[in-house]
Parts: C-alpha cells; structure tokens; sequence
C-alpha cells in the first residue's frame, strides 16, 4: 500500500515533531479538536484498515473491525483539488480550508471509496452546514459527486477516477470538530451504476441501482466522524 506523508506538506519534520508532542499533552478536547487535523500523522488519520467496531470503546482502526484497506493518501490538500460539483462549491462559500483524501477498498475488493475530511472554519456552523448539505444531496435524483476520486497507481484503485463514481455520503461534525467527512465509492472492475431502460428505470430501479453504492459511502463517513471523535478524545 501507498502512503504519502501529509505533514511533509504542512512545516516537515519540525511540525512533525511538534505534533506529536502535543499529542501525548493532556490538552483539552476543545482546544485539540479544531487542530487535530495538523497535529495527528498521516497513519492517524487515515489507518491502514478501517471499519465499524462493536464495542463503542473500540477503535475504528482497530484490525479486528477492518472492513476497508487504505490504498493511499493524497499529497494535495487543496480544496479545488479535492472535491467537486456543488460540493466543492458549497465548501468554499463555508470557508473551506483544507481537504485530506485517502483512498480505500473494501475487504471483497470489489469496491473503492475516496474518503475526504473537509476542514472548516472553527467558528459559526460551518460543519453543520456542510454536513446538511450532504445529507440533501443523498436524496437528490443526480446526487452530486461530492469527492474527487483519487487513484492510487499498482493498486486495485489503479483505475479510479471521476467517470465511475457510483455513489457519494457524508456526514457533519461540528462544535470543536470543525469537520465534515464526505465520501464516493465506485466498482474497482469499473462498473457504473446507469439508467436502467424503460419501465425498469421509470418506477425507481435506478435509485435501485445506485443505493447499495450509496448506502457504502454514507455509512463510511459515519465510520470516519467516530474516527474523528476517537482521537479527539
């Protein structure tokens, strides 16, 4: 698996080390939430596996609750580069201030996702509002893409890319978390999700045809907000 270094981008080895000293302080939970973005490493942030634990004390990047491998993590932490459609857009007007991309796949292989934590600003509701507006979109006829896929070469994300997003999901945080997490998933084999003929398509076989596309970025981004509230604990 591919991983590159976010901290390299923001300060080197000085931030590094400057991070990870503030992380063994014991820092207040409202003070470490809007910065843990900056603060926590790379392998931190986005685990080599991920998934759903059943104990609510477990962590979500525990092995034992795996349910998507890490593909790769994307240097580009801008938010043009990041995201896309309405959801870029939408981001901005709130005042985004960075993006973190990482790509997964889920343990049958068959399904990749590009999960992003969109970073915003500290004050007001931004977050909230981020999250609503992805909450809507997930209703919508044409859900807008929301992640810009990022692929990972020599792994099965090798293929990724825009034209076969499937699905998208995310979710708000909000208060000391100014984050939002949105997510798209696709077929690793590039299979899409179409317009199903005639009467097959007209009495919702293509929200059919979609949904479980759906449902798998939603409930990832779910996964990465109590990801995200683990470590600020």
């Amino acid at each position: 698996m591919i991983v590159f270094g976010l901290l390299g981008m923001l300060g080197g080895g000085a931030l590094a080390a400057h991070a990870w000293s503030n992380h063994q302080l014991q820092v207040p939970n409202g003070v470490y939430g809007p910065v843990l973005w900056r603060n926590e490493t790379t392998e931190s942030l986005f685990p080599a596996t991920i998934g759903n634990p059943s104990d609510y004390n477990a962590k979500a990047s525990d092995k034992d609750a795996a349910e998507w491998n890490r593909m790769g993590v994307s240097e580009d932490t801008s938010c043009s580069a990041g995201l896309s459609g309405e959801t870029k857009a939408t981001a901005k007007k709130l005042g985004c201030r960075a993006v973190l991309r990482a790509t997964y796949v889920d343990l049958t292989g068959e399904m990749v996702a590009t999960v992003a934590i969109i970073v915003l600003p500290q004050s007001g509701n931004s977050a909230q509002d981020m999250g609503e507006f992805l909450d809507d979109q997930q209703s919508e006829d044409v859900p807008d893409a929301a992640v810009v896929p990022l692929t990972v070469k020599s792994t099965l994300a090798a293929k990724w890319q825009a034209n076969r997003r499937n699905g998208m999901g995310g979710t708000g945080l909000g208060g000391d978390l100014p984050y939002a997490v949105a997510v798209t998933t696709g077929a690793v084999d590039g299979r899409t999700s179409s317009n199903l003929p005639g009467d097959f398509g007209s009495y919702g076989g293509n929200d059919s045809d979609r949904q479980p596309w759906m449902d798998a970025a939603k409930a990832l981004s779910e996964t990465f907000k109590a990801h995200l509230t683990y470590l600020e604990r």
